[in-house]
């Protein structure tokens, strides 16, 4: 069997003593490996299965290695915080903090990725290391507080919040227009849509690509147990229709244009 079969197969089990007898034998051979086209590096490989020591082994004979990317564009960071091995994520911000702002082929961080698989304590590490980390959007223009209530990872967005974000960050839009009490509410997610509704800014009234308001998209979703808990929320929070919304415009500017005109009508 080859040296670099060998070591795969070492990174597969963890086998830190299989390491060490291939680096006695050959000291370049991690070296090598940035070298040589692979899907993924030995350390992707342990950082995916959680093997701390293997991992620590390889990034003190070559750090090199955590900046370097399998084929979607993903770094031993984004493959550790997947999967919520935090000890491993510690070690390699040690080594590249900067990887924090990697993007994969799909435009996702490692903050990202770990906010989609609900890696609580992960996503505290990240932000700790790297805060602007939660500013990256991916590519359909979803950020990170997308992807929490895209994925229903409400403990993750509760810790996310807590960075005290602008109105303007709160309310973005993904690439179909929607904000995120938009999603939780068209996926009846109950508790998301009171926690939004009730602890931070958001825009009840925002609209969606097809100008649709948060009560309407409850209203032309399937029935649900939770709607009608969700509409008074909405309601309690000053949601409207779009056709409420429009109506109450009219309104106004007639009221505006009635008044505008007795203003300046002269004295007969």
């Amino acid at each position: 069997m080859d040296m670099e079969k060998r070591l795969y197969e070492a990174s597969v089990k963890g086998d830190v003593r299989v390491l060490q007898e291939l680096l006695e034998q050959d000291s370049l051979i991690l070296d090598r490996l940035t070298l040589t086209c692979f899907n993924e590096t030995p350390l992707h490989i342990a950082a995916l299965c959680g093997h701390i020591e293997f991992v620590r082994l390889i990034l003190a004979r070559n750090p090199q290695l955590a900046s370097e990317l399998d084929s979607r564009k993903s770094s031993a960071l984004h493959v550790a915080s997947a999967k919520g091995h935090l000890h491993i994520v510690k070690m390699l911000l040690l080594v590249n903090a900067e990887l924090c702002l990697a993007r994969d082929c799909d435009g996702g961080n490692p903050l990202h990725l770990a906010a989609i698989k609900g890696r609580v304590e992960v996503v505290k590490e990240l932000i700790h290391v790297r805060p602007r980390a939660a500013l990256g959007t991916m590519i359909n223009g979803e950020n990170v507080l997308h992807l929490c209530v895209k994925h229903n990872q409400l403990e993750v967005l509760k810790v996310l919040m807590e960075i005290g974000w602008d109105h303007v960050f709160l309310n973005a839009k993904d690439g179909d227009g929607h904000n995120i009490l938009h999603l939780a509410v068209a996926d009846k997610q109950i508790e998301t849509t009171k926690y939004l509704l009730k602890t931070h800014h958001i825009d009840v009234n925002a609209m969606d690509a097809n100008g649709n308001t948060a009560l309407d998209i409850l209203a032309q979703s399937r029935r649900g147990v939770n709607d009608l808990s969700i509409g008074e929320c909405l309601r309690e929070a000053g949601g409207l229709r779009e056709k409420d919304i429009q109506n109450c415009t009219k309104i106004s500017n007639g009221s505006a244009g009635n008044n505008n005109s007795e203003v300046s009508t002269p004295p007969v």
